[in-house]
């Protein structure tokens, strides 16, 4: 059954394999900066481990441009099988681009109900920080992923040309808490 764990070193050798099945690429709700994404030495899972305890806590000013967020790894088990954050608030980007919610899941591992059944369960984390409802995003030709967030109640807003950040059309969807 897919749940949610805090990063936590003690599932590095999972977490290593699932970022490496990504092969380099840019890993959505990871927390890893993608000059990292190729790293998947224990050095770099505990550097995460330390950096996603600082992000969620709030007693710590977030860094220049970012904002608290919590990170989650998403499991099956002991297996690690993706990645979701949850932003605690937007800033200019996020508004536009990033949403309050990111994610990504294995090759090896979708079509499962992965995605869906994680972002249901983060959907419960926002609650309880009070928010009334998230935006979250994805490129307007993932389908895949357009029908994960419909189908925990995502209502589409608009399609945005994402080029003035670097991006292509980006779908932005809300979902009421």
């Amino acid at each position: 059954m897919t749940a949610l764990a805090v990063p936590t070193i003690d599932l590095y050798d999972s977490w290593a394999a699932c970022v490496a099945e990504f092969g380099g690429a840019h890993l959505d709700g990871a927390s890893i900066p993608d000059e990292e994404a190729a790293d998947v030495s224990r050095e770099a899972c505990e550097r995460l481990v330390a950096k996603t305890a600082r992000d969620r806590d709030v007693s710590v000013p977030p860094s220049a441009g970012r904002v608290h967020a919590s990170a989650f790894w998403i499991i099956e088990g002991s297996e690690v099988v993706g990645f979701i954050q949850l932003r605690h608030t937007l800033n200019e980007f996020l508004e536009q681009l990033g949403g309050h919610i990111g994610y990504s899941v294995r090759a090896s591992a979708r079509r499962r109900g992965h995605a869906a059944r994680a972002l249901g369960l983060v959907l419960e984390e926002a609650r309880g920080l009070g928010l009334e409802r998230v935006m979250i995003t994805c490129d307007d030709d993932n389908e895949g992923s357009a029908r994960t967030i419909e189908s925990q109640g995502g209502e589409l807003q608009d399609v945005i040309d994402g080029s003035a950040y670097g991006y292509g059309p980006t779908r932005r969807y809300w979902i009421k808490l």
